[in-house]
């Protein structure tokens, strides 16, 4: 079974058991977290997608980590201007394991 949800303004499809880095959370390490935005929720022949969130939909995920992210650096440059800026970006993130889906 594998369901479709919505956190941090992106979507991922998951299933039970997935390991997945979403934006960061309030959540401790070993806290369990539920996202009830879910868009799908699939298994088989058996399909639910909802117009937009499935009623009832619910994915519950345990908390494995809270991190940041390797170093994103931004370089603006302009020839001949004597103009040059560099910047560093580290992208907090979340990391959560699967453990169920609900259809509804």
């Amino acid at each position: 079974m594998y369901a479709v949800i919505k956190t941090g303004g992106k979507q991922y499809r998951v299933s039970e058991g997935d390991v997945l880095r979403v934006e960061k959370l309030d959540a401790e390490a070993g806290a369990t977290v539920e996202f009830d935005q879910v868009l799908m929720v699939g298994g088989g022949d058996d399909v639910k997608v909802g117009s937009p969130l499935v009623e009832g939909g619910r994915v519950s995920a345990e908390v494995v980590a809270q991190g940041r992210d390797r170093k994103i650096e931004v370089v603006k440059f302009k020839r001949r201007k004597d103009y040059q800026r560099k910047h560093g970006h580290r992208q907090h993130y979340t990391e959560v394991k699967i453990t169920g889906i609900q259809a509804g």
